[in-house]
């Protein structure tokens, strides 16, 4: 698929439709056919619309259009038309964008040729006397198909036509070029444009179908067909196209709404007006630029000082000053000066962080910062969930740890960390293994003192650490503490890691920092800091409540209250909803029949613990719906007891043949630790518990979790009675669970 595909293509379309308008005798004069939008450019792709428009000046053409499209649509193609008169074509351009970015790039096809040059001079002449008017909602456009369609070299599914950096903004920098008001580097552009194109031919040849979105499995098909090794270098390929085309476009508008911010009719300087901000380093027209005196040859600290400007400003820095840096400038001395490594960390925290960064990368002034970067960079994420390529989502990271700073002792230990935290990603080796001791060589490089630098490589290796721990284990029994704090070591890394931690979620996806999982993470760190600031004590027990009166009365009888749950009071994990207390004589099984009253209910459970006290069996449930009857809970509960109502004939949570099940002997000394991992369902955890009480087991407490479409729900179990599991019997309610849940 090449240019001259498109051509033939386009050559093929031209010769269709001129032998329709003139087979049925359309006008030589007063009305033409013109091709407009990709059409009109020539950029057909295999499976293109046709876009046309007949246009007249006056006559009645109603008939001739009815007797043009039949034609073409018995031949297969597929057709987008409009049949305007000249009046009405200006205006459709005057009150739509999308008309108007479309008749731009109308071109000649059959009929009356004047009426098309003439059209062609009218609508840009239009375009350019009404552009200062235009720019705002145009940019407006943009930005909201921005916001849908993502960018193209960072979407796990990127649109090779609608995402930032797509085909469609190629069209509108063309059009912001009409303008006469901005200007851009037109080579660069056209073979990112024409690169574009080219892949876009290829997938639509492998899809079949008219599809600009790249779905995972066409990546190899495509690496093939773009003559490249694998469908990771088919990714870099791409994403890299688009990654310049929204460099040039951001930097395009901005030039474009600065423009527009002028008064109309103002003289522009004829020369540029600098405003010196730091040494070497100046402001003109909204952009980082080198003042008079600027030497990058004798000052290697010059990039950082430029970038950093740039970023804290939320500015331009300007492609050309980037280019010279990285040209020109001396290598920054290892180990890097105080005032570089300040320079690195209010770059990293300014508002222009991802823009700036971008255009250090585009200009190749970036490998004279971290070299290191060329190993993440455009790679994509092996998780769906991520919404970045991995190197867009370190920078994510560090614009969100920019907002936490203040909450931790070394801010620029944590910006750092931010930054690299996912460096050691694209190998074979797990990447905060690998990592750290790539963070630590880049921060001994970057001058950090040792602890420092220890604190860099320790948060890179455990950055993953809280965010797995915290929903999966009980923060309560010490063995939960003692893994995490091992790895940690003291209160100054857990802060960090505490602050690391939220910032990697919130880049990562909004599904990855709920309130209910910042809950967790935060009550699990409260735990670990409260075990590190004590005396030696035992472990943190439930509070010991009295015997409710109903139970005084009646020794059998189950005591159930419900209370709305605050999700900022400490403890609560940040979960809402309502928590449920039952109190009850002690019996195994009493778990997975408050289990079936919940599923039966429709409730959804986010975690429960169960101890006992005396002769009585105490729980805590969590759940979502606040709004639930205590009297009948107690009552279904009672007829589930009694064998009145059978849970089995209800809740039904199907097979999951790949369901997991894992005993986790490492992660408590008090109890056996069942880790279980299947399709989230109703009813997924009362046949859990149901299966382990058959097993005359008791269940301690239970931390349910979900990840998308998947269950991820620990267990503490324990004998009736007494502690830990032995080995044979953690097996055999191993073995039990997981023939349950997968049928």
């Amino acid at each position: 698929m090449s240019a001259a595909d498109r051509a033939r293509r386009a050559a093929a379309a031209d010769a269709q439709a001129r032998a329709a308008y003139l087979g049925v005798g359309g006008p030589e004069t007063g009305a033409a056919l013109v091709a407009v939008g990709g059409y009109g450019r020539g950029d057909l792709a295999p499976r293109s619309d046709l876009d046309v428009v007949l246009i007249h000046d006056g006559a009645d053409v109603t008939a001739l259009a009815e007797r043009v499209w039949y034609p073409l649509w018995d031949s297969g193609v597929r057709l987008d038309h409009a049949v305007r008169d000249w009046d009405q074509t200006l205006a459709a351009a005057r009150s739509d964008l999308k008309v108007a970015l479309g008749l731009l790039d109308a071109r000649h096809v059959a009929g009356d040729p004047g009426l098309t040059l003439r059209l062609r001079s009218t609508l840009l002449a239009q375009w350019r006397h009404d552009a200062r008017e235009r720019l705002g909602p145009l940019g407006e456009m943009v930005a909201a198909r921005h916001a849908r369609a993502g960018e193209l070299a960072h979407s796990a599914v990127p649109d090779l036509k609608e995402a930032e950096g797509g085909l469609r903004d190629t069209t509108v920098l063309s059009a912001l070029v009409a303008t006469w008001l901005v200007d851009v580097p037109h080579r660069e552009l056209a073979r990112s444009r024409v690169g574009l194109l080219d892949v876009r031919d290829h997938l639509h040849a492998i899809t079949g179908r008219a599809s600009d979105r790249i779905p995972p499995e066409a990546w190899e098909p495509l690496a093939a067909r773009l003559g490249l090794e694998g469908p990771t270098a088919a990714q870099r390929r791409v994403r890299e196209l688009g990654r310049w085309v929204t460099h040039v476009s951001r930097l395009t508008w901005r030039r474009a709404d600065a423009v527009r911010k002028r008064p109309s009719g103002s003289p522009r300087p004829r020369r540029p007006e600098l405003t010196r901000v730091a040494p070497g380093v100046a402001l003109s027209r909204g952009e980082i630029v080198l003042d008079a005196k600027a030497r990058p040859a004798q000052d290697p600290l010059l990039v950082l000082r430029a970038a950093a400007e740039a970023s804290e400003r939320d500015v331009v820095l300007a492609p050309a000053t980037a280019a010279r840096l990285a040209r020109d400038s001396a290598d920054i001395p290892a180990p890097w000066p105080a005032e570089a490594r300040s320079l690195m960390v209010r770059l990293l925290a300014g508002p222009g962080l991802v823009d700036v960064w971008e255009t250090l990368d585009a200009t190749g002034a970036l490998p004279r910062i971290l070299p290191e970067w060329e190993r993440v960079r455009l790679l994509p994420h092996a998780s769906a969930i991520h919404r970045f390529t991995v190197d867009r989502h370190m920078l994510e990271t560090c614009r969100e740890a920019s907002r936490l700073m203040r909450s931790v002792a070394r801010p620029d230990v944590l910006m750092i960390a931010a930054l690299l935290h996912d460096i050691g990603k694209g190998g074979l080796v797990e990447h905060s293994v690998a990592g750290e001791p790539i963070a630590r060589d880049i921060a001994t490089r970057m001058g950090f003192e040792p602890r420092a630098v220890e604190l860099i490589a320790r948060l890179v290796r455990w950055h993953l650490l809280l965010g797995t721990v915290a929903p999966s284990r009980d923060p309560d029994d010490p063995a939960t503490c003692d893994y995490v704090l091992e790895r940690l070591g003291d209160e100054e890394t857990l802060t960090l890691l505490l602050a690391l931690t939220e910032a990697d979620a919130r880049a990562t996806a909004s599904a990855a920092w709920t309130r209910w999982r910042a809950g967790l993470v935060n009550q699990l760190a409260s735990r670990c800091r409260e075990l590190l600031t004590r005396d030696a004590a035992g472990p943190p027990q439930p509070d010991w409540l009295p015997v409710p009166p109903a139970l005084i009365e009646d020794p059998g009888a189950t005591d159930i209250v419900i209370e709305p749950v605050d999700p900022t009071e400490p403890g609560e994990g940040g979960y809402g909803g309502a928590a449920i207390r039952v109190i009850a004589p002690d019996r195994v099984g009493l778990m997975a029949d408050m289990a079936a009253v919940l599923a039966w209910q429709r409730v959804p459970v986010r975690a429960a613990r169960a101890w006992s006290q005396d002769d009585l069996a105490c729980s805590r449930w969590q759940v979502a719906d606040a709004h639930l009857d205590a009297a009948l809970l107690g009552q279904r509960l009672e007829a589930i007891a009694t064998g009145r109502l059978d849970p089995t004939r209800r809740l039904r949570p199907g097979c999951d043949p790949r369901a997991s099940v894992a005993v986790r002997p490492e992660a408590s000394a008090r109890a056996t630790v069942l880790e279980v991992r299947t399709a989230d369902r109703p009813g997924v955890l009362w046949l859990v518990l149901a299966t382990v009480a058959g097993l005359g087991i008791d269940v301690r407490s239970a931390h349910v979790d979900t990840l998308g479409p998947q269950a991820v729900d620990v267990f503490y179990l324990a004998e009736e009675g007494a502690g830990a599991l032995s080995e044979q019997r953690a097996a055999d309610a191993a073995h039990a669970v997981r023939a349950a849940l997968s049928g």
